[in-house]
């Protein structure tokens, strides 16, 4: 079966290459029948599981259709042969081409289909290399908003936040949710921005810098409805334990439904969300002078206490 489609593969090139010559009576190559005839060598190939060699023949199909000024195929043939090398498993090599078939996308003026490609090249290399991933779903997410579809935009950016979070790069995710919140203000979904100020007022605690925290929230206000939300009480209450290093406030508020049912890697923030000073509480005067004067004194403060009251209350 795979000799087969292999010399299926051979023929189409053949004929592809019989196409692309010129001669007396023909002064100009046919590179619409040659791409084609690349084409289908290249699933011939692929279905014989020859990556290689479909990767080499969806490269030869966007030549000729680049010589063709049809950009749109050229570009869906770049993307073609970065799938055949996401096959052999050289990811970087793929994004490339990827990135190269959605710059013609958007040269072509179709930036939809360049943004899909952005996203779809994102996915590939995530788990490989975050920071390029970050890169692809920012971009992504710039076309989307060029072009006006919000919503898709917002998706690619929340890619791009949790992703910055997991790689602990806080000061670039607190810009990146900051711009979430900006168009998710835009749009009016008022409960996703209240849900965005808790990741901002996380990410802004684990830099350790309190002053942007609490100006978040203060800033929020002007949110309708986030005043008087169970959101705003939470965050209040999170902001006024971590001011006052303690600790068991903090993580009372982290372990509300509200946080732990957060998107997982926002949800971690909280979970390992340290006050500063290692959250001691501080102890009352007494305790501190019984513990520095012993269990003896100790135990006699607690006697006092007891003969205090020891006639009674008359």
């Amino acid at each position: 079966m795979a000799a087969q489609k292999i010399n299926e593969a051979l023929e189409h090139i053949a004929k592809a290459e019989k196409y692309l010559k010129t001669g007396f009576l023909k002064w100009k190559p046919d590179y619409d029948s040659a791409a084609t005839e690349y084409g289908k060598a290249a699933v011939a190939f692929k279905n014989a599981k020859q990556f290689d060699q479909a990767r080499e023949a969806c490269l030869r199909e966007a030549e000729a259709h680049e010589n063709n000024k049809a950009l749109f195929h050229a570009a869906k043939a770049y993307e073609q042969a970065g799938m055949m090398l996401k096959e052999m498993q050289r990811l970087p090599e793929a994004v490339q081409l990827i990135e190269k078939a959605s710059m013609m996308y958007l040269e072509n003026g179709t930036p939809d289909t360049a943004a899909i490609a952005l996203e779809r090249a994102g996915k590939l290399i995530e788990n490989v290399s975050p920071e390029k991933a970050v890169q692809l779903y920012q971009q992504a997410a710039s076309v989307f908003e060029n072009e006006e579809r919000l919503r898709q935009a917002l998706e690619m950016l929340g890619k791009a936040s949790r992703l910055l979070v997991r790689g602990r790069r806080l000061d670039e995710a607190a810009l990146s949710l900051q711009k979430e919140k900006s168009i998710y203000k835009e749009i009016e979904n008022y409960p996703t921005c209240y849900k965005k100020t808790i990741a901002q007022v996380l990410v802004h605690l684990h830099r350790n810098d309190y002053v942007a925290a609490e100006r978040c929230v203060r800033e929020s206000y002007s949110i309708p409805g986030f005043n008087g939300s169970e959101d705003c009480a939470a965050l209040e209450q999170l902001l006024e334990g971590y001011d006052q290093q303690d600790q068991d406030q903090v993580s009372e508020v982290c372990n509300l439904p509200l946080f732990k049912y957060m998107d997982n890697d926002y949800a971690k923030l909280g979970l390992t969300l340290v006050v500063p000073g290692g959250g001691i509480k501080k102890k009352s005067p007494n305790a501190a002078q019984d513990k520095a004067r012993g269990p003896a004194a100790a135990g006699s403060h607690a006697d006092e206490e007891e003969d205090e009251y020891s006639g009674g209350l008359c």
